[in-house]
């Protein structure tokens, strides 16, 4: 998701532009290495979850668009809504419209959708709960919310590796900064059956640290961006993050990747007078739309 002005992070919950400003030199290829780790994954998901054709879909903070045109290309849905703060890196097309809004904002409500996605979103947004509720409320009937976002595997034990060291600082810089909070994505699964889904589930995936791999460019990117707010911890120094990006590129690179945690459930058909919800057809049937 694009950013808005660092001065506003902390009070108002938005991605902090004075850290990834999507005006600057790069940025979309930042965001597009992140797509090229991440993407597979994320559709083999949404088509294992039934997305295909018939369906309306929402695309949350949707970036460059890489899930979006995906959705339309290779799953044959019947349309997205791709919505960011920053539009400069999104293009409408037939079959995908665009929306300039914060999701955050109280009155954000573009409809109901058999899919709502949001990837590497929530986890820059305060009042988490507050919005994944509200993400919910757009789900129609039948559909599925789905959300990922990036878990720290760098714990206590974690072995020490310059790029450990740089990832706990990046971590601590981006909470210090624009509000940035990965500890409470565990609870999704937990959030979402607060929000009245059902059959929620979760998974995590790990992308391997490979020499020129797009999550390690990735990364390498993303420090360089965060540089400042980095250093700010007092965690590391310039040395230490020139040696985690040698590192990331050598082949002495043993460590684990931040994961992504993606969980999803979905919206009950109906709510019988004298029981729980039912839970609706697993086989993806479309049977609810925009």
């Amino acid at each position: 998701m694009t950013p808005a002005p660092h001065e506003d992070a902390r009070s108002d919950g938005r991605y902090g532009q004075a850290v990834f400003r999507p005006d600057q030199e790069g940025e979309g290829a930042r965001i597009d290495f992140g797509a090229l780790a991440y993407d597979d994954i994320t559709m083999t998901r949404l088509r294992a979850l039934g997305v295909g054709p018939g369906w309306h879909c929402l695309d949350v903070g949707a970036g460059t668009g890489t899930v979006s045109r995906r959705l339309l290309d290779e799953a044959g849905v019947a349309s997205v809504l791709a919505v960011d703060r920053d539009l400069r890196f999104l293009t409408r097309r037939p079959g995908l419209d665009v929306l300039e809004a914060d999701v955050t904002a109280p009155d954000f409500d573009p409809g109901r959708f058999r899919l709502v996605h949001a990837r590497f979103v929530l986890m820059h947004l305060p009042e988490r709960d507050r919005v994944i509720t509200a993400l919910a409320e757009l789900v129609a009937p039948g559909g599925v919310l789905v959300l990922s976002d990036a878990v720290d595997l760098t714990s206590d034990r974690t072995p020490g590796t310059p790029y450990t060291a740089v990832m706990r600082a990046l971590w601590q810089g981006l909470r210090d900064t624009i509000g940035t909070d990965v500890s409470w994505v565990p609870s999704y699964p937990h959030l979402l059956r607060g929000a009245g889904l059902v059959s929620v589930a979760a998974e995590i995936h790990v992308p391997p640290l490979l020499p020129g791999s797009p999550i390690s460019r990735f990364w390498a990117d993303t420090w360089q961006r965060s540089r400042a707010a980095m250093l700010a911890t007092g965690l590391v120094d310039e040395a230490a993050i020139e040696e985690a990006v040698r590192y990331l590129d050598s082949d002495e690179c043993a460590a684990l990747s931040a994961g992504m945690l993606t969980a999803w459930g979905r919206k009950p058909e109906s709510v019988p007078p004298d029981g729980p919800p039912t839970a609706p057809d697993q086989s993806g049937g479309d049977r609810a739309a925009r």
